[in-house]
């Protein structure tokens, strides 16, 4: 088939690299003529685990191609994707304008060339209820009665990390249409990566539209729960790891995202929790569960970070803290919503001096930070003279590190672990005092959070000493 790609960002270009990889001819548009220029010299604009040699593969082959013409993408195009920004506006709400102006400038490209041909225009953007009817309207209004198209909501399920799996041999495809020429399109586009036990699921717009934000959603909660369930652990001396495995056993509930950690990041979660939150007040029908798992969220960074300032009896003035990790997640340069930016502000609101690491994302840290903190070129770099170092991504590269050179290079073995990805007593032996979440209450130190039984605490290693 032949495809016009609108947008090349994260949804954009692992879409495009991907039809093209399975034969399609691909031809993306974005507005920056420096990404266009990046993207056609060869050069990739995001990491994502296997996007690069899938993506030079079919550059070379020439199936896939970048420009800023709208018109010239779309005119040969039998299916044109929509895979544009919707981000928050101030009151939570997905911002539409981005897909409505391109909406328009289609409808006026029809009124040009009536004589362009049946077009599938598909909402593949994280979009509210409803949007498809809007598409539809802003197209309809420039093209006239005329033109043949139909609007399809087809939304993306793909991990960051994983996305190039998640695309190439999906669970399963959505299509939201009432049309079935568009329902054929689609599925005669998708045929190709469907696997055994693959579903497609044909639905109407506007439920394919909150399926994605429901889905998002229920990731959010599970995520948020077992936040809220370890902060409960903490103050009784029970071990989320345990618990984990004996709830995650459970067919019925399963063992994803039952991780605690930060809370959840990234550019997805925490916008699309927001936008159904106002979605469903603006029908009158609140979802209080979802405020809560907000709420939680907020709050469980905000409770990382007092236990670290009651470690060091509240004064974190003139000591440095070395931090491992700034993307949100792993196997991705993204640090859009990081929870590791909560802390990173507050450190430096209580005066004291960050030297950072990440093995993808350090752009991202660097541009809302600056020259306030210092960037290390490695994860022992970092260590160097800190009183503490906090582990805020789980990139496997940190989960095995040389103790015995870390107890060499920081002044103080304290050790604040955000992703839980270190054994407590194995710490210990190695002669850290160790922060997690949600475990037993033996490595915590310091005055507790109000009504927390207070363990005893064992005495800080002089530096140097073992």
């Amino acid at each position: 088939m032949n495809v016009a790609i609108v947008g090349t960002g994260y949804v954009g270009l692992v879409t495009g690299v991907c039809l093209a990889e399975r034969g399609n001819t691909v031809h993306c548009v974005d507005t920056n003529p420096r990404v266009v220029e990046k993207l056609t010299a060869g050069e990739v604009t995001i990491f994502e685990p296997g996007l690069e040699d899938i993506y030079l593969r079919n550059l070379k082959r020439g199936r896939i191609a970048f420009s800023g013409d709208l018109e010239k993408a779309i005119l040969p195009a039998e299916i044109v994707f929509l895979c544009l920004p919707t981000p928050p506006g101030e009151d939570g709400s997905a911002d539409l304008k981005y897909i409505l102006q391109v909406a328009n400038d289609l409808g006026k490209i029809f009124a040009k060339r009536p004589d362009a041909g049946y077009k599938v225009v598909v909402d593949k953007s994280t979009v509210p209820v409803g949007t498809s009817d809007k598409v539809q309207a802003a197209i309809r209004k420039q093209a006239g009665p005329a033109f043949d198209f139909d609007v399809v909501s087809n939304p993306e399920f793909l991990r960051e990390g994983y996305a190039i799996e998640d695309f190439l041999r999906p669970e399963r495809v959505v299509i939201g249409s009432s049309n079935e020429r568009a329902i054929v399109a689609l599925k005669d586009l998708y045929e190709p990566f469907l696997q055994p036990g693959s579903k497609v699921i044909v639905m109407d717009e506007k439920s394919a539209e909150v399926t994605k934000y429901a889905a998002n959603a229920f990731l959010a909660l599970k995520i948020s729960y077992m936040n809220d369930l370890a902060n409960f652990c903490d103050a009784v001396g029970a071990d989320i790891d345990r618990i984990r495995d004996g709830i995650g056993s459970d067919s019925r509930i399963g063992p994803k995202f039952l991780f605690p950690g930060l809370g959840y990041g990234g550019s997805c979660l925490p916008k699309d929790v927001k936008a159904l939150l106002r979605s469903a007040s603006d029908a009158g029908t609140p979802l209080s569960v979802l405020q809560a798992v907000e709420d939680i969220n907020q709050e469980t960074r905000k409770r990382f970070f007092r236990k670290m300032q009651r470690h060091f009896g509240g004064k974190i003035e003139g000591l440095r803290f070395a931090v491992w990790g700034t993307a949100f997640k792993p196997n991705t340069d993204d640090t859009r919503e990081a929870p590791v930016f909560h802390i990173l502000d507050e450190l430096l609101k209580g005066k004291a001096s960050v030297a950072v690491y990440d093995p993808e994302a350090m752009g991202g840290a660097r541009a809302r930070y600056g020259d306030r903190i210092t960037y290390a070129e490695s994860s022992y770099g970092a260590l160097q003279g800190a009183d503490a170092l906090v582990i805020a991504t789980e990139w496997s590269e940190f989960r095995k590190p040389d103790f015995g050179l870390m107890k060499t290079l920081m002044r103080q073995r304290v050790l604040f672990d955000g992703r839980n990805i270190f054994n407590p007593k194995k710490m210990l032996e190695h002669g850290f005092l160790y922060h997690s979440i949600g475990r037993k209450a033996h490595e915590n130190h310091g005055p507790p959070e109000p009504g927390t039984p207070e363990p005893t605490p064992e005495p800080t290693p002089e530096p140097g000493r073992s």
